[in-house]
C-alpha cells in the first residue's frame, strides 16, 4: 500500500491502551488486566500534496491514529515511515487540535504562540525577523498584524483556530494532521476555516492527513477518505468514489445520515444501534450487530481488505456481491 511519492506510510499499526483498574482493587475483586485496541491493524500511504481524511462515529481510533503519526503515542505494532523532506531534511509533521480555546495557552500573547517554534527551530536569526515572521503569518491565515499582542479570550473561536493553524504553520511544516480542526466551531465559521486550509494547501504545497466524524466537512477537501470503525479500516476510496457509490454497510450507513437540502423528506432505512465496547468487540466483523447484510460466515470470521475497482473494502458481503439481508430461519 506504499507509494513511491509517499510522504507518510502506515504498515499494519495497532495501539493498545492499558485500562486496568489500580493493582489493589485487582487483587481484591479479583479482576483481571484490561486493554483495549484502539487502532488494529491500519495500513495506508498519503502521496505529498494530497489530503487524506479518516472518517468514523467517536471511539472508532481515528485521533489515535493522528496521535501516532505525530509521535504523540507510541505504537503497540507495526511501522510508520515519513518520505524525504525538502532540502534533505525529515519531514516536518505539525498537528492543528480540535479545540482552539484548550490548545492555546491563555498567559501568552497572539504573537507570542506564533514565534514559539520559530524561536524553539531557530528559523530565523533575529528577534526582528521572526516578528516579521509572525506578522507574515497573521496575514496569511486572515488576522491583522496588530492581532499579535491580543490573548486567545481576545478572539472568537474562528480567530482561535486561525491562530492555531498559524502556528502549525510557523514550523514551516509539509505535512498537517488536523484533528477534527473545525468541529468546535459554528457551521458558517467552518466552511471560512476549511477554506483556508484549502488555499494554503495549493499556495504551500501542502499534505493533509484530516480526521473528522463528518463526511459532509471532508467530501470537498479530501483525495482519498478512510472509513473507520472500531480501530480498523472497513472501505478506503477516493472521494467522490465514496460519495457517489460506498460499498461497504457502515459507509453506507455514515453517508445516510447526511441531511440532503434537496430530498429533506426522504426514506431513509438507517440501522439503529450503538457501536460495541472496545473492550468487548463482537467476534467475526465487528460491525456485524448493526450490519443488514451479515450472515453467520459474518459472526465467526473477520474480513480482509480486498481491492474492489478503485476502493479498498474490508467487508465479506462485498466479497461475495450480496446486496440483500440473508433470510433467517424461523423455529
Amino acid at each position: 500500500m506504499t507509494a513511491p511519492d509517499a510522504i507518510l506510510s502506515v504498515d499494519h499499526v495497532s495501539k493498545e491502551f492499558d485500562v486496568s483498574a489500580p493493582w489493589l482493587n485487582r487483587v481484591i475483586e479479583r479482576k483481571p488486566r484490561l486493554f483495549v485496541k484502539a487502532v488494529n491493524d491500519v495500513s495506508f500511504s498519503i502521496p505529498r500534496g494530497s489530503c487524506f481524511s479518516i472518517v468514523g462515529e467517536s471511539g472508532c481510533g481515528k485521533s489515535t491514529v493522528a496521535r501516532l503519526v505525530t509521535g504523540l503515542y507510541s505504537t503497540s505494532g507495526g511501522e510508520i515511515r515519513f518520505g524525504p523532506g525538502t532540502a534533505g531534511r525529515p519531514v516536518r509533521v505539525q498537528m492543528i487540535f480540535q479545540d482552539p480555546q484548550s490548545s492555546l495557552n491563555p498567559r501568552w500573547r497572539a504573537g507570542d504562540i506564533i514565534a514559539e517554534p520559530i524561536r524553539e527551530m531557530k528559523l530565523r536569526k533575529t528577534e526582528d525577523e521572526t516578528r516579521d515572521r509572525v506578522e507574515d503569518l497573521l496575514r496569511i491565515v486572515g488576522l491583522a498584524a496588530d492581532d499579535s499582542a491580543k490573548f486567545p479570550h481576545e478572539f472568537s473561536g474562528g480567530q482561535r483556530q486561525r491562530i492555531s493553524i498559524a502556528r502549525a504553520l510557523a514550523s514551516e511544516p509539509e505535512l498537517l494532521v488536523c484533528d477534527e480542526p473545525t468541529s468546535a466551531l459554528d457551521v458558517s465559521v467552518q466552511a471560512q476555516i476549511l477554506n483556508l486550509m484549502r488555499r494554503l494547501q495549493k499556495e504551500l504545497g501542502l499534505t493533509y492527513l484530516f480526521i473528522s466524524h463528518d463526511l459532509s466537512v471532508v467530501r470537498h477537501m479530501s483525495d482519498t477518505i478512510a472509513v473507520m470503525y472500531l480501530g480498523r479500516i472497513v472501505e478506503m476510496a477516493p472521494a467522490e468514489d465514496l460519495f457517489t457509490a460506498p460499498q461497504h454497510p457502515y459507509s453506507q450507513l455514515l453517508l445516510g445520515t447526511i441531511p440532503d437540502i434537496h430530498a429533506p423528506n426522504r426514506d431513509r432505512d438507517l440501522q439503529a444501534g450503538e457501536p460495541p465496547s472496545p473492550l468487548n468487540p463482537p467476534p467475526g466483523c465487528t460491525f456485524h450487530p448493526r450490519c443488514p447484510l451479515a450472515d453467520t460466515r459474518c459472526s465467526r470470521e473477520a474480513p480482509a481488505l480486498r481491492e474492489h475497482g478503485r476502493a479498498t473494502v474490508s467487508c465479506h458481503a462485498v466479497e461475495e456481491g450480496r446486496t440483500a439481508a440473508p433470510e433467517r430461519s424461523h423455529a
